[in-house]
């Protein structure tokens, strides 16, 4: 079983289920790829679920893209037309 808060790729890899368990339990479980930390483990809530899209928060890089009303699919093609 899982006993520590951080665990390697292969630990993970071996023992995912007890892994995520852990996560469940005990909190979030960090991994660890050559002694740095690449992901988190983190148990999934309904309060999670409960968040719409549209209120979700921006990743950086896409905060600078223009706003797109109603259905993208025209943007897209017009995009990938002129290309």
């Amino acid at each position: 079983m899982c006993h520590m808060r951080t665990i390697s790729i292969r630990e993970l890899h071996e023992k995912t289920r007890r892994c995520v368990r852990e996560a469940i339990e005990w909190g979030p479980v960090v991994v660890i790829d050559r002694g740095r930390p690449v992901a988190t483990i983190v148990a999934y809530s309904d309060a999670q679920a409960r968040v719409s899209f549209a209120t979700r928060k921006l990743v950086r890089g896409f905060a600078g893209l223009p706003a797109i009303s109603g259905d993208c699919t025209e943007s897209i093609s017009s995009d990938r037309d002129r290309r």
